[in-house]
């Protein structure tokens, strides 16, 4: 039997945080519970068979914690909240939920928003090496920069040092403006971007002459060995085997590496082999080192990009 019932939320901002922009929450709450929801004002209306109306409830109050106090909910948070009530894993939301990882300069609170995006983060946190794999969007990047620079700031390591292969997408190396530098940092953009969520822009350059901040083009890692550093390589994907033994083998004492990659999206030409895929096979067994995938159901970017990501996937099984 088709019936409604009203949730009174506490004000206009709860309102506003629980709908999302364009009201795109409501549709995912409607997509995953088969009722319809309808927001006026302060009210959110459900209607639907009771099985509906319960299950959108519980959905709606296990998202409590973000909506009664004005914070935003993306459709991520929404889908993990669903996957928790199908498992019993309300107390594990709840706590993935209530883990902050850090604040940005404009105070955006950064966490997980998955449990595997979470059990990433803790694997950082407990291991010295630790691969994490998975597509567009996932946070990988974001995340171990994240950690990354509030170690840096909390003095637990003397330098950050982010790094990557300069393999072309597309485009050569060569026909790019500028010194060799100048050339790579187009392609470490999304590391400076992860950044300036922390760091003001203009203190960046001095830490960087400092030696504190170092981002650099893989190459620029042969022959040394980084002692008392938080290491990120990014992109893997496009290191050969012979480049990520090099930079596992830099791995120096009181330091710790991230390492993260798409194996869906390699540069490589055909003939060569990844070295992250590699690794993979090599590492797998190996004591002291976490693996870590995260799958389209952990992307936290645009919601077309979740989408993106599956048809790509489906294509390539064909």
């Amino acid at each position: 039997m088709i019936e409604s019932l009203v949730i009174q939320l506490p004000s206009i901002d709860s309102a506003i945080a629980l709908a999302g922009e364009r009201e795109e929450n409501l549709k995912t709450l409607a997509q995953q519970t088969g009722a319809k929801v309808v927001l006026r004002g302060q009210e959110l209306l459900i209607s639907g068979t009771e099985t509906q109306r319960d299950l959108s409830t519980r959905l709606i109050m296990a998202l409590k914690d973000f909506w009664s106090q004005g914070k935003p909910i993306s459709g991520v948070d929404i889908l993990t909240a669903r996957h928790a009530l199908d498992t019993q894993r309300q107390d594990d939301l709840q706590d993935l939920q209530q883990d902050v990882l850090a604040r940005t300069r404009r105070g955006e609170e950064i966490r997980a928003k998955t449990f595997r995006q979470r059990q990433y983060i803790q694997a950082v946190r407990t291991h010295d090496l630790t691969f994490c794999i998975g597509p567009a969007g996932t946070g990988k990047t974001f995340l171990a920069a994240v950690l990354a620079v509030q170690a840096l700031l909390a003095n637990q390591y003397e330098r950050l040092i982010l790094t990557r292969p300069a393999v072309e997408a597309g485009e050569k190396l060569g026909f790019l403006p500028g010194d060799l530098q100048q050339k790579v940092n187009p392609y470490l953009r999304p590391l400076y971007d992860a950044l300036y969520e922390f760091i003001d822009p203009e203190k960046i350059p001095g830490l960087m002459e400092r030696g504190i901040i170092e981002v650099a083009p893989i190459a620029y890692m042969r022959g040394r060995t980084l002692n008392n550093s938080f290491v990120i390589l990014d992109e893997a994907q496009n290191t050969t085997p012979a480049q990520m033994k090099m930079i596992l083998t830099r791995l120096g004492f009181r330091s710790r590496m991230v390492v993260t990659g798409d194996l869906t999206q390699t540069d490589l030409s055909s003939h060569q082999s990844s070295g992250l895929a590699v690794a993979e096979k090599i590492l797998q067994s190996v004591e002291g080192i976490a693996f870590c995938h995260l799958t389209k159901a952990d992307v936290i970017r645009h919601p077309l990009v979740q989408r993106i990501v599956s048809a790509y996937e489906q294509y390539e099984k064909n």
